[in-house]
């Protein structure tokens, strides 16, 4: 019992180490990826002045945002790891079905995604922030030559380190590890996460006021009401059907690009990245508001936001329709063609220019003003989770990243109503369809092979005592009986408790069966001989 609870205690501050390196190293390079990714919006809004004061030079600038987009589709064609967002990348190589060397993706994210917001592409750091911290985490499971599971956890972690950082929301991190990208609630996932982003948000916020720079909410200007009538619910649920519709849109529509894009073969395919760039160039002449993640845009539509938005001096809602028009067009561009930046901000900026739009109508129809703030943020999280079926990171995301703790239920029926709507028009998951397609276009599955295995529990392993369900098993892989010592056969259940001299048969499909019995190894404990 003193071997087996040492081995438990050993193995626990092993993942403690090696959850504290992740968290540290995804702080210190998230933390200076997001400075550089916000000095470069403020280059590119200065730049885009430059050009409206200067028309004559115009031409140039489509001249380089054409040759930029080459550059870019360039290395996206060298490295698919960083099409998109690479959130669904990450999230396969957290679930073990995607493989990459984390030097190569970590720098050609930071750079590829870096240069697009310095050309003022509407570009979101989230998401390469996510994939940047998994690719720290998967720096600290290779250099210090861990096992398969091990990087797994570790991958998991700093992908939300990197997230937590980006926002400076530890809680909505955690909670995106074990939602999107694990799918799973399993306790090691959950301990390895939480000390990663705690790590890792600590170290961001010793860097951050060091050089100069705030650490507080995402979203500071926001206020909700504490006191809800019931006539604010039914205007909760309008706002949030509106806008789970338009999510529905942009999900197909999204899709439908892809097919498109797929048809564009000049330059070998990398010609079709100058159609996005060319043509956020010419929405960032149109408004400021379209350039960048959509930081600014939020706050601005908060009550306490500085400036008015307008565009053209024409009213308020007919400005914000043209914001949110030009944002989706341009966010579904960017995952249809694959453009290298993130969509999680852009994303939310269209949720919450929609709740501006419907707060300023609902007004006019006898809502009350001091609910607006509120309305805008249910909006954009209802339209988030309609798109990316993730709804506790929706609602955990409404109140931490506004810093307003109060009034959980108009919020928790808006999403739920997001998420509804998602399920009435069949739509999956955004990320996982990206992952799937991106499994095939990568031809993942080909050497693909399924395999049944019959291991042995060993004593004081880590399946030893365990339930099932609370184990990280590879991805694509089933416990499908267990041969009790007797000799008996029992079907498998995520509540089934495994002990030591037990049999489990395992079904898994595949590229690798050393890297699957290395990995179940650290699972069940090494073999008998023989």
């Amino acid at each position: 019992m003193k071997k087996y609870s040492r081995l438990v205690w050993d193995n626990a501050l092993n993942m403690i180490i090696m959850s504290v390196l992740t968290g540290l190293f995804a702080g210190v390079v998230v933390t200076f990826y997001n400075i550089l990714m916000s000095l470069g919006e403020e280059k590119a809004e200065g730049l885009y002045s430059l050009f409206l004061e200067n028309p004559a030079f115009i031409p140039l600038l489509f001249v380089g945002l054409a040759a930029g987009a080459l550059v870019i589709g360039t290395l996206v064609k060298f490295v698919p790891m960083i099409r998109g967002s690479g959130i669904p990348q990450i999230e396969g190589a957290a679930r073990g079905v995607v493989r990459f060397k984390w030097y190569i993706t970590l720098t050609s994210m930071f750079a590829a995604s870096l240069a697009c917001v310095f050309m003022g592409y509407p570009a979101g750091a989230e998401g390469p922030s996510l994939e940047i911290g998994g690719c720290c985490g998967s720096a600290t499971g290779t250099l210090l030559k861990r096992n398969q599971m091990v990087k797994r956890l570790q991958i998991a972690s700093g992908a939300s380190a990197g997230l937590a950082v980006a926002f400076n929301a530890p809680i909505t991190g955690v909670v995106f590890a074990l939602e999107e990208a694990f799918r799973s609630f399993s306790p090691q996932v959950f301990i390895c996460a939480a000390i990663s982003v705690v790590t890792a948000v600590v170290t961001r916020n010793a860097i951050r006021p060091a050089l100069d720079y705030g650490v507080g909410f995402a979203f500071e200007g926001f206020r909700f009401s504490e006191e809800i009538s019931f006539d604010f619910f039914l205007w909760v649920a309008l706002a949030a059907l509106v806008v789970s519709l338009a999510g529905v849109g942009f999900y197909y529509l999204v899709f439908a690009t892809k097919r498109l894009f797929r048809k564009i073969t000049f330059l070998k395919g990398v010609g079709k990245y100058i159609i996005p760039f060319v043509l956020a160039g010419a929405f960032g002449l149109i408004t400021l508001y379209s350039l960048g993640g959509g930081h600014s845009f939020i706050d601005a539509l908060s009550s306490n936001g500085e400036g008015e938005i307008s565009v053209f001096g024409i009213g308020l809602i007919a400005s914000l329709v043209i914001i949110v028009v030009i944002r989706f067009i341009t966010a579904v561009m960017t995952m249809g063609c694959g453009v290298p930046c993130g969509v999680f901000i852009p994303m939310l900026a269209i949720g919450a220019g929609l709740g501006a739009i419907l707060s300023e109508l609902f007004k006019m129809g006898g809502m009350d003003a001091v609910y607006s703030d509120y309305l805008i943020i249910i909006c954009m999280a209802a339209f988030f989770t309609c798109i990316v079926k993730a709804p506790i990171t929706g609602i955990v995301m409404v109140f931490e990243l506004t810093g307003q703790f109060v009034n959980f239920l108009p919020a928790l029926l808006g999403i739920a109503i997001g998420y509804l709507i998602g399920m009435v028009f069949k739509t999956e998951a955004i990320y996982e369809k990206n992952l799937e397609q991106y499994i095939a276009d990568e031809k993942l599955y080909d050497k693909v092979e399924k395999v049944r295995l019959e291991l042995k529990v060993m004593e004081n392993s880590k399946a030893d005592g365990a339930a099932v369900r609370k184990i990280v098993w590879p991805t694509n892989g089933l416990v499908v009986g267990v041969v009790k010592e007797d000799g008996s056969t029992t079907v498998a259940d995520g509540e089934t408790v495994l002990h030591a001299g037990e049999e489990i048969i395992f079904e898994c499909e595949t590229d690798d069966e050393k890297e699957l019995l290395e990995y179940m190894y650290s699972i069940v404990g090494k073999q008998d001989k023989g």
